[in-house]
């Protein structure tokens, strides 16, 4: 008589670029893959999709898994997240009921990569002019130039030192912060260090690259951004509660700020009449920092190398770690 096999799910893969990516069939024979491409918000909506499931697997933080939807899943043994950190997930829960929590390793050049994307967007007022040519139209606007701005980075870690490297290329004036930042690392990284109030004061881009925490959450609120240049712009593709997003809105449409560009929010994916997807000045992408082919391909393959590995009771990653099973 055939085993029952496990069944997994893959929760928002608006791509269905789980199947693509994974060598899915390293476990077909044990594992029943399923693959959800849209997201639900609602915590009963979301123990309903998930009752029948054994494992699932989170795209990074898309969807929260806090306790209170963990002790509702009486079947789930294996939880994966794509990377190493996930703050919407409760693992230290989910391990105390006897469930494996691993995470997967990373490529740090996506987020960098669209970060500059948005910068050199702004600085040319890219959207404008694409806008108007598509429309029949020709130049509308003057572009600013890169060299001898400043960027003020708020945060100087994996993401934050690869933006300052190409910043230095295209001769800006590079100034950092974050809690715990040095003047020796920030030199090491082609930045001086200074205090958040001189970075908002005299920067032309503010970008963010913090890790959220209590400490760090809503970090640009009004009284930040009322400090920033009235020609400046925020990029922010880091985490979207990092920002206070009303003080944003108003701070763009009163001229506060010259304008922003944004990769991440409060509540993703964005609702249909949310004001950012039609606020002048401010260009908005849908959460696509770390969406590329290099990065889901390593997501994938360790994903289903953890099935595999949790399978035959080999040694799994443990949130980043290598560790026994249990």
């Amino acid at each position: 008589m055939a085993t029952q096999r496990l069944r997994c799910a893959v929760l928002d893969d608006y791509q269905d670029a789980a199947r693509r990516f994974g060598p899915w069939d390293l476990v077909a024979g044990e594992v029943e893959l399923h693959v959800f491409t849209d997201h639900v918000h609602e915590e009963a909506a979301l123990v309903e999709r998930l009752q029948p499931f054994d494992i699932v697997c989170l795209m990074r933080e898309r969807t929260p898994l806090p306790a209170s939807v963990i002790d509702q899943l009486p079947k789930l043994r294996l939880i994966l997240t794509t990377a190493i950190w996930n703050a919407v997930l409760d693992a230290e829960h989910a391990v105390s009921r006897g469930i494996m929590v691993c995470g997967t390793d990373s490529i740090q050049n996506g987020t960098p990569e669209l970060t500059w994307l948005l910068i050199l967007a702004l600085a040319r007022r890219f959207e404008d002019e694409r806008t108007s040519v598509r429309n029949g139209g020709w130049q509308t606007a003057v572009g600013m130039d890169l060299r001898k701005r400043t960027l003020g980075l708020m945060g100087l870690g994996n993401v934050g030192k690869r933006v300052a490297r190409v910043a230095q290329a295209f001769g800006m004036r590079v100034l950092a912060w974050s809690h715990n930042l040095t003047d020796e690392a920030a030199a090491a990284n082609g930045t001086s260090r200074v205090d958040l109030q001189t970075l908002l004061a005299e920067s032309d881009f503010v970008s963010v690259h913090l890790r959220l925490s209590d400490r760090t959450q809503r970090i640009i609120h009004a009284d930040a951004l009322r400090q920033m240049k009235r020609s400046a712009y925020l990029i922010n593709t880091s985490r979207g509660q990092l920002v206070d997003t009303d003080a944003l809105i108003d701070a763009v449409r009163n001229g506060v700020i010259a304008g922003a560009a944004l990769d991440t929010f409060d509540v993703e994916p964005l609702a249909a009449d949310d004001p950012l997807r039609t606020l002048p000045n401010v260009l908005v992408t849908p959460h696509i920092g770390y969406v590329t082919e290099a990065t889901y391909k390593l997501f994938f393959e360790q994903i289903v190398e953890d099935i595999r590995a949790w399978l035959d009771g080999k040694p799994i990653r443990l949130m980043g770690r290598e560790r026994g099973s249990q």
